[in-house]
């Protein structure tokens, strides 16, 4: 019997563990946490479905066939580890790269995807769903605003602070001026000045391994600022996010384009991707039990199609941005 160890409790751990609890096949939810009675009340309210981890050291018990790990936690790496001494595959909200991993997970006959979130995560399912149109892909663009709790605010603000770059005609560059571009995102996100970043490149030239340019954006992080009643909140603030994806190549004979956008709430969208991500790789749901071990992107690893049908059927929906944005 398979079963799922989601590591981590908060926003995204508990959205997490609510899709995995209500998906019709699934046995055996553990759940752990640095606090064992918030382990514990989670589990409880899961139902008979979930247990807490017998231990709130790094421990993953017999039958785990997937680690979940939805926290930030300094031990992530720990328990990516424990995961591949115990045979188990990892899916992981986190944006870290793995790949000094890779060996490791190759040996265990297993799988590790990391950002497994909005973006990385299904901005790269998104990414290859347009790309599988095209004959060839010359381009594909990724910008995100939003972030789904503190650490999340950071990592942002890190990944802003980083050196950018661009991966063009098979390496970076990083030798010109990198201004922001203002990115029209799905209401009611709007219209975001965004910058250039690194992260989450990797997983995008992986997943369109045959893309010419690749680039990520991220926009300003949430300012999680008080606000009066006498002033609009920005959606940003309350949590909302979004990533806009689009992909240029030919087909037909002629260049074209398309453009995907998703808005949602960053914990919900965190939550639900992290989890059928977790299903995928237990073999559950559209997975017919072959994947591709190592450490991977989730585009490389999900069939786009079916993916994004369960997505939107648990209430994540994508849409193709059609006609010209209006003028700033």
């Amino acid at each position: 019997m398979s079963s799922v160890l989601l590591v981590g409790t908060g926003q995204v751990g508990i959205r997490a563990a609510r899709q995995l609890a209500d998906t019709p096949g699934f046995r055996r939810l553990w759940v752990a946490s640095r606090d064992a009675d918030r382990a514990a009340e989670l589990a409880a309210i899961m139902g008979p479905v979930a247990e807490p981890n017998p231990t709130d050291a790094v421990h993953v018990p017999d039958g785990v066939a997937v680690v979940a790990i939805a926290s930030n936690r300094p031990d992530r790496s720990a328990w990516v580890r424990a995961a591949l001494r115990a045979g188990a595959s990892v899916v992981s909200s986190d944006d870290d790269e793995l790949g000094e991993l890779d060996a490791m997970a190759r040996a265990a006959g297993a799988t590790v995807v990391g950002g497994c979130g909005l973006a990385p995560g299904l901005s790269d399912v998104l990414a290859r769903h347009a790309a599988d149109v095209f004959t060839t892909v010359d381009e594909v663009h990724v910008a995100r605003v939003g972030a789904s709790g503190p650490a999340c605010v950071e990592g942002v603000r890190d990944a802003r602070r980083q050196t950018p770059g661009e991966w063009r005609d098979g390496g970076w560059r990083a030798d010109r001026a990198f201004g922001p571009e203002l990115v029209w995102f799905p209401e009611p996100i709007g219209a975001r000045e965004c910058q250039l970043v690194r992260e989450g490149v990797t997983a995008t030239v992986t997943t369109v391994p045959t893309a010419r340019h690749a680039t990520v954006r991220y926009g300003p992080p949430p300012t999680t600022r008080r606000l009066t009643a006498r002033v609009r909140r920005d959606p940003l603030d309350s949590g909302w996010g979004a990533t806009r994806v689009e992909v240029t190549g030919t087909r037909a004979g002629t260049r074209d384009s398309i453009v995907y956008g998703v808005v949602d709430r960053m914990p919900v969208v965190a939550g639900t991707v992290l989890a059928l991500a977790a299903l995928e790789l237990a073999g559950i749901g559209d997975s017919n039990g072959s994947r591709p071990v190592g450490v991977r992107a989730l585009g490389e690893v999900v069939r786009p199609v079916p993916f994004l049908s369960e997505l939107a059927r648990r209430g994540v929906k994508a849409a193709a941005f059609v006609g010209v944005a209006p003028a700033a």
